[in-house]
């Protein structure tokens, strides 16, 4: 039988999804600046239509996290690509509250449903968290040429819109390099032990993670989303300074994520993650108070600096727990989820407690969710599961599996296609196969003797 495992895909349209799917977020401060100062709305108001735009992006994720292979990703990229033009375009193309919200809500599934395809490639690459800080590094300098761009083209709520739907066009290339859907009949006549492996592997971690990132992800949108705010009214500054930190600060972030690309795995997960999120937490505190230029470009450059460190390293983890990508698309819309409320918490906190009460209160839940997600980096201990490798939990050896369903030892089906595929898979050194005892009977003397007459006698008489 033929070797039909595709390839990984290439990484580099896999990060221009990704870019597409993040620049929304990424763009949030400024897309709840401007519906704030040009449309009829309270801040709450507009943090509201920013949570309702990334809740549409959550939702996106929670629908395709399971139907990628099912569809195929060129497909589902370019209709999440389409919508993305088109939601953000109408946003952008009109004044009328209505048909804002509905562009908002249109892109946002737009962008999630790139940003799902995105995850699930980035899980099949041989390094998923070299692939994924590329994508950071690659979204970081889109954000930063934006807010370094759009102050000077003018007012009104439809430029940064506009901006989002311009990059989901320039991106649109990119989803032609990906694979079609898969044309071979029904996962359903897999054998049912093979259907096993198609099990979601660490469902207790994946969960503990995701929840854990969901609230880390929310803590730290609620003061991106208000930050715009901070800046003019507490730190006296103009939209275009404003402009001028939050692109040095993406910035950081760039040299933050270059410095995690080439560290790698050296440091391993748990450190990056659990002290990563605690400085984090310092720097949502420091921003928030600030009251001057200086204080308020430390807090926001140190805190985008670390961000998408942490970030690269969780997307990494989430991608470790699962070769096909489920619990990375699972994950990554959780963290949507917690973008979505980001922006209407941060209002809601900052009118009720103030800016500094806000701080204190994010910090605090960041320091609460570092300790769930280091104990998920140690528990993964930052061994990532590939497609070529498979970890089972007792039950017969997968080569039995693969015996039994009639393909080559040493091969296992590949679940979720129509068809039934054959992947090779690497030596099982985790697990090694556990052989009953062995068993020997040994002859009495007398017996041995008689054996070596018989042999004496078989030699001299030739037979």
């Amino acid at each position: 039988m033929l070797d039909r495992t595709p390839a990984p895909p290439a990484a580099w349209p896999l990060v221009a999804l990704f870019t597409s799917g993040y620049v929304a977020p990424y763009l949030l401060p400024t897309v709840v600046g401007r519906l704030d100062a040009h449309l009829p709305l309270s801040p709450a108001q507009a943090g509201l239509i920013g949570s309702v735009l990334l809740l549409g992006s959550a939702a996106a994720g929670f629908t395709l996290a399971s139907r990628i292979p099912r569809y195929g990703p060129r497909p589902l990229a370019r209709l999440g690509l389409l919508l993305a033009a088109l939601g953000y375009g109408t946003a952008a193309a009109t004044a009328q509250l209505p048909l804002v919200i509905a562009g908002a809500v249109l892109g946002g599934f737009g962008s999630g449903t790139t940003t799902a395809v995105a995850a699930s490639g980035i899980a099949a690459q041989r390094d998923p968290h070299r692939t994924s800080s590329l994508g950071l590094l690659s979204v970081s300098a889109t954000a930063g040429a934006l807010y370094l761009t759009l102050p000077r083209l003018g007012g009104g709520h439809w430029l940064p819109f506009a901006a989002i739907a311009l990059v989901a066009l320039v991106c649109w290339p990119a989803a032609g390099r990906l694979e079609g859907a898969d044309r071979a009949d029904g996962a359903a006549r897999t054998d049912r032990a093979v259907r096993v492996c198609g099990r979601l592997p660490y469902p207790r971690a994946g969960v503990v993670l995701a929840g854990a990132l969901m609230l880390w992800s929310l803590a730290q949108n609620a003061l991106w989303g208000v930050s715009g705010r901070i800046g003019a009214q507490q730190a006296g500054l103009s939209e275009v300074a404003l402009g001028v930190v939050f692109a040095a600060a993406l910035g950081a972030g760039l040299l933050g994520v270059t410095a995690a690309s080439a560290l790698g795995a050296r440091l391993g997960r748990a450190v990056p993650v659990g002290v990563g999120t605690a400085v984090i937490a310092c720097c949502v505190v420091l921003a928030s108070h600030a009251r001057d230029l200086g204080s308020f470009a430390a807090g926001e450059i140190l805190w985008n600096a670390v961000y998408p460190v942490v970030l690269s390293y969780a997307i990494g983890l989430a991608a470790a727990l699962d070769p096909r990508g489920r619990w990375a698309v699972l994950v990554g819309s959780a963290s949507s989820l917690g973008v979505a409320c980001g922006p209407v918490t941060g209002s809601l906190l900052a009118e009720g407690a103030g800016f500094p009460g806000m701080g204190l209160v994010l910090g605090g839940l960041l320091l609460a969710v570092a300790g769930p997600m280091t104990a998920v980096a140690l528990h993964v201990g930052g061994r990532p599961l590939t497609p070529g490798s498979v970890r089972r939990r007792g039950g017969a050896p997968a080569a039995v599996l693969a015996a039994g369903a009639g393909t080559p030892a040493g091969s296992v089906p590949r679940v979720g296609a129509q068809e039934l595929e054959v992947v090779e898979l690497a030596p099982l050194r985790a697990r090694p196969l556990r052989l009953p005892p062995l068993r020997v009977l040994l002859l009495s003397p007398a017996a041995a003797r008689r054996a070596r007459e018989r042999t004496r006698k078989r030699t001299r008489t030739g037979v």
